[in-house]
């Protein structure tokens, strides 16, 4: 099937990735249509969409963008990007197949590889994004992001590339867009970042202080350690995306003394940022996350390999535990390393 040169696009989801995806691309063509719900949709066409670079408010970007609660309310969509969380993203993609058939390409922007099982189950021509930066709402029509892009996009098996290729160059107008062969380690690469969303919403950074910086630095340095090794073990390669601190960082700020690591660690703790996990169960007190897509992952993976991994599993109990709540309230870390040791004693147990 012929892709055209000038195809009409249509972004799912006007959340933190699709607005800066979406908003990136309108301003370079002029076939993007963003779908939200209607009270987005209104506020988009009326105000349209500003975006920001963390730390400089004042020098926001205003665009214009066309904006739709109705899939009928734009010509029919050569591409459709999905931008909704892993979560929501088997009920959208069935909406969107009924809707559309399985006429477009699309391309899955999600964390995690729980999308690749569940996109192909409805559409042919399906691409996977790794989004490289962290965006987050304001209020709406109004989202920052840490930095602009990159994305990095492929499939795991290497189908699609033509598919692949074309959304490389079409977004690549608006954002720093790059096609990678070796997708799967890519993927898990970042995921072993992601590792420490869970850390940022159980004790609630960056929205109140961190009360022991060097307990701190401990336990999210030796959830990224742990994951490299899940990642090794389950026959993956380093693949840096970004301005991603590499393996060796991760596991020298675990494993060596922290007086010779602390600054390098605090320049990284320095760009985070509210993470997405964090703004599902803190700023919004939603009952969905992506524990299970991104933790809970790692975590099959450590068993399936018969690795300990006592931080992760800590940090995912406790998450799982708390989050969805209605009375969740951040950890203190003194607590959360309480747990850490607990798992470690029992696995001292188990032999």
């Amino acid at each position: 099937m012929s892709l055209p040169a000038k195809p009409n696009v249509l972004v799912f989801g006007a959340g933190a990735v699709g607005a800066t995806v979406g908003g990136w691309l309108a301003e370079h063509h002029d076939a993007t249509w963003l779908l939200d719900m209607p009270a987005i949709a209104e506020v988009l066409n009326q105000r349209g969409l500003t975006l920001y670079l963390g730390g400089e408010r004042a020098r926001a970007r205003t665009t214009k963008v066309k904006a739709i609660s109705r899939l009928g309310d734009a010509p029919p969509p050569d591409v459709v990007i999905v931008a909704v969380k892993t979560y929501s993203l088997d009920k959208v993609c069935a909406m969107l197949r009924a809707e559309l058939g399985d006429k477009p390409v699309v391309l899955a922007l999600q964390n995690g590889v729980d999308n690749q099982r569940i996109v192909p189950r409805h559409f042919s021509r399906v691409v996977f994004g790794i989004v490289g930066y962290n965006a987050w709402i304001d209020e709406p029509g109004v989202v920052g992001y840490q930095k602009k892009g990159p994305l990095v996009l492929g499939t795991p098996d290497g189908s699609c590339k033509d598919e692949a290729r074309w959304l490389t160059t079409l977004l690549g107008k608006g954002v720093e867009t790059v096609h990678t062969d070796v997708f799967q380690d890519a993927a898990y690469s970042k995921m072993v970042v992601n590792l420490t969303n869970s850390l940022q919403a159980l004790i609630g950074h960056p929205m109140r202080p961190i009360e022991d910086r060097a307990l701190f630095q401990q336990i999210l340095t030796n959830l990224t350690y742990e994951g490299t090794q899940i990642v090794r073990a389950a026959g993956h390669k380093e693949c840096r995306i970004g301005g991603m601190p590499p393996w060796w960082l991760m596991r020298a700020a675990a494993t060596l003394p922290q007086r010779l690591t602390r600054g390098a660690f605090e320049k990284n703790v320095k760009k985070m940022v509210i993470s997405s996990m964090a703004q599902d169960v803190l700023q919004r007190g939603g009952t969905d996350s992506e524990l299970d897509t991104l933790n809970g992952h790692f975590i099959a993976l450590a068993d399936r390999h018969g690795l300990a991994v006592p931080y992760n599993r800590a940090v995912y109990a406790l998450c799982k535990a708390r989050f969805g709540k209605p009375d969740f309230q951040p950890m203190e870390l003194t607590d959360v390393w309480a747990e850490v040791q607990l798992v470690m004693a029992r696995a001292v147990a188990r032999g």
